[in-house]
């Protein structure tokens, strides 16, 4: 007789809930895409267990063995998914190694990855040198920690090495760029048609065992007695394009202009641009007038007007491509570095004074407390009604008069009104308020700098910056809204790492940061807010700034920590910035405003384009400052000697980096010149502190020096420090990590 089956339900055996060793595994396993609900997935955990998990995660995230980037989780020594490497060399079977472009000094050795090949054959080839963008999985245990496919190459091959033309009665040699490189003999048929004093890129022939590295004169990038030599080094160090491509530059001659065709017609409106007394290109146009509507009393309407880039640059076009190998213009104090050709950024798109132009326009209605009520983006034909700067719209502000007729002085009076209106909500807002003066560095007609000014911070400026950023919050909001693929500009929560740091650093000066909850930009402005007007406010200030995270583009959302916004991508200057361009696109296809969008594989490509445009901004501000520093060290050369006040900028176990008053220059005074103590590095409260003086230098504290060396190629300035620390009791002395080393040299104090 057949046995009746069992009336009993069977149950799938239970997993065991995971250990801290697992999840760590799992992470290390799927970088960049590991986030708590998929943890959740692969181990199971459902009902009341997400709580243990949530707890898990929080305790491994404040221990600080994960970090939490764009709702992902990874260990702080992982690499994202998509990285950008480069081709360090190959391994015993001839794969290629590459190591991360970026890679923290304080995580020990950076992690190798072998290039794996495209089974298809349609990845490029790389070599040796190489910047690589790579979509990067684990390895095999006993080998390199990740295997890497590429997905473009970024620069061919290495950047040459630069120096300058030295020529001597016995010898020529080449005077590197950089410090860290020696000087290079220059073979008897290697130098080519380069002369002294000329900046040239070079190639090793090899060395002798006890001499020099000997070289060769590849290419003569030009004389360092020109007035733009000094920019030229930061373009070849960086690998920065500033040629045009043939093909790029017809495109944008044979470029013809926008017609009325599918716009509306806003040439009536009276949009003014508001800009620098230099500006070149206006990319961004503004109008504001009250709202007539009865339901929305003290409300005002205003209109951002931006340039129509995407109709003259269209999606795989050699101005397209050219663009994005750029990702943004570059802004040096002698030139710019533009990503688009003249014929585009300053004729054809620039919102020229009286003249008609094409342009992406959005219509936002904001309520008498400042709160965005409804937007509305056009594509339009406009003629700018007045081109000022932001010193004439000042004028109008404080209630003075300029060369203009009435109806101009009338417009700014509205604008200045729905700014008010607006500044409300910024406020409630709350956005994180730190003072960062920004230096400005003026050259005279030879190139050398005449001086070095803070430019003050006009009410004007902070109208249009505003006005920008709710333009950029529309453009995010509607395309959210109509599910289109989208690059966000993003800027993350600080790491909780950083935050423990700073709240370490605060006992001391007896303030708290509160643990748990949403962190908000609020509670920053608190702690400076509390600073404000005392000896502690700069200090404050920079170590608040040295905690938060670096603002990127991404296609995944994690709001704008900074601006306190939960939604927000760039759409106000697609002249200068790829990500802009792109998010006007986005618009053109989701509003259905034309046929040159986005096109349809533009979602997949999302990841590389984010991760490129965020490299080249990165390093757009490497070489604008290293061209700074050199600019400086050059103006300073002659004041060898001379005494300066400053503040430190910087404490670290080698030494102290301070900050001039005069010039905003920054410069090295290394540990053995503070003097015979032994100085122990607190990193916690940005201190050096000697050991048995108690002598204390840190992080804000005002400073005096003399100026020991510059060095203009390098960009670099050493000082010796003149003026004492301030004196802390034994008690509250940090102690010494190890055996201290008898430091040889005294500080000698001179005044």
């Amino acid at each position: 007789m057949a046995k009746k089956p069992s009336s009993k339900k069977t149950t799938k055996a239970k997993r065991p809930f995971p250990s801290r060793e697992q999840i760590l595994q799992y992470i290390a396993e799927n970088p960049g895409r590991a986030g708590k609900r998929e943890i959740g997935r692969a181990f199971g955990i459902t009902g009341g267990a997400k709580i243990a998990l949530k707890a898990l995660l929080k305790d491994l995230l404040d221990d600080g063995h994960l970090e939490k980037k764009r709702r992902r989780l990874k260990r702080p020594e992982d690499l994202p998914s998509v990285s950008v490497l480069i081709v360090t060399g190959r391994d015993d079977d001839g794969e290629f190694l590459a190591e991360p472009a970026e890679w923290p000094e304080e995580n020990g050795p950076p992690p190798l990855a072998i290039i794996v090949a495209d089974r298809r054959g349609t990845a490029p080839a790389p070599g040796v040198g190489d910047r690589v963008l790579a979509r990067l999985s684990p390895g095999e245990p006993e080998g390199p920690r990740y295997t890497a496919r590429i997905i473009k190459i970024l620069a061919e091959r290495p950047v040459a090495i630069l120096g300058v033309v030295r020529i001597g009665a016995q010898r020529t040699l080449i005077e590197p760029v950089d410090r860290k490189q020696k000087e290079m003999i220059v073979e008897p048929d290697g130098l080519g048609k380069a002369k002294e004093g000329d900046l040239v890129s070079v190639e090793t022939t090899g060395s002798g065992r006890f001499g020099p590295t000997r070289a060769r004169v590849k290419d003569v990038i030009g004389s360092m007695n020109s007035e733009k030599a000094i920019s030229l080094i930061a373009i070849h160090a960086h690998g920065i394009p500033d040629a045009f491509q043939p093909e790029t530059l017809k495109q944008a001659r044979s470029a013809k202009k926008a017609t009325l065709t599918g716009r509306d017609d806003w040439r009536k409106l009276g949009l003014l641009t508001i800009d620098p007394p230099d500006a070149k290109d206006h990319d961004d146009a503004v109008h504001a007038e009250a709202d007539p509507d009865p339901k929305n009393p003290g409300g005002f309407i205003v209109t951002v007007a931006i340039a129509d880039v995407a109709h003259y640059v269209r999606p795989a076009s050699a101005l397209d491509r050219e663009a994005l190998e750029r990702g943004n213009s570059v802004y040096f104090p002698d030139r710019v570095v533009p990503m688009l050709p003249e014929r585009i950024s300053n004729e054809l798109c620039s919102l020229r004074e009286a003249e008609d132009r094409p342009a992406i326009a959005v219509r936002m209605i904001f309520s008498a407390d400042g709160q965005k009520r409804d937007h509305h983006f056009h594509r339009v034909t406009m003629r700018s009604a007045a081109r000022l700067s932001y010193e004439d719209a000042e004028t109008v502000f404080d209630g003075g008069r300029i060369k203009h007729d009435k109806r101009v002085h009338g417009a700014l009076a509205a604008l200045w009104q729905a700014y008010e209106i607006v500044d409300r909500g910024r406020a409630a807002r709350e956005p994180l308020d730190l003072d960062l003066p920004e230096r400005k560095v003026v050259l005279a007609p030879d190139g050398s700098i005449d001086r070095i000014v803070v430019p003050p911070r006009l009410k004007a400026h902070r109208l249009i910056e505003e006005f920008m950023i709710q333009a950029n919050v529309a453009a995010a909001e509607t395309l959210e809204a109509k599910k289109s693929p989208l690059v966000y500009r993003v800027h993350d929560t600080p790491s909780p790492a950083k935050l423990e740091a700073l709240r370490d650093f605060l006992k001391s000066l007896e303030m708290t940061l509160p643990k748990g909850g949403n962190l908000r930009p609020a509670q920053f402005n608190r702690l400076l807010s509390r600073a404000r007007d005392t000896e502690n406010s700069q200090l404050l200030s920079d170590v608040v700034l040295r905690t938060q995270a670096q603002a990127a583009y991404s296609p995944e959302n994690i709001g704008h920590f900074g601006l306190n916004l939960r939604r927000y991508a760039h759409f106000t200057s697609p002249i200068r910035r790829y990500a802009d361009l792109l998010v006007h696109r986005a618009l053109i296809r989701a509003l259905k405003l034309g046929a040159d969008g986005l096109p349809d594989d533009f979602a997949s490509r999302l990841p590389e384009i984010a991760e490129r445009i965020s490299a080249a901004e990165r390093r757009a501000m490497v070489a604008e400052r290293d061209t700074v520093d050199r600019l400086v060290a050059h103006w300073l050369a002659d004041r060898v000697g001379a005494n300066f006040t400053g503040r430190i900028a910087g404490v670290t176990r080698a030494g102290l980096f301070v900050k001039l008053d005069e010039t905003g220059a920054d410069g090295f005074v290394p540990m053995r010149s503070l003097g015979s103590d032994f100085f122990v590095y607190d990193e916690a409260r940005h201190t050096l502190t000697g050991r048995d003086t108690g002598e204390t230098h840190q992080l804000g504290d005002t400073v005096e020096i003399r100026l020991l060396e510059a060095a203009p190629l390098a960009g670099a300035l050493r000082f010796e420090l003149l003026s004492d620390g301030r004196i802390v009791p034994r008690s509250k002395r940090p102690r010494a990590a190890a055996k201290p080393s008898k430091a040889t040299s005294a500080r000698r104090r001179r005044r």
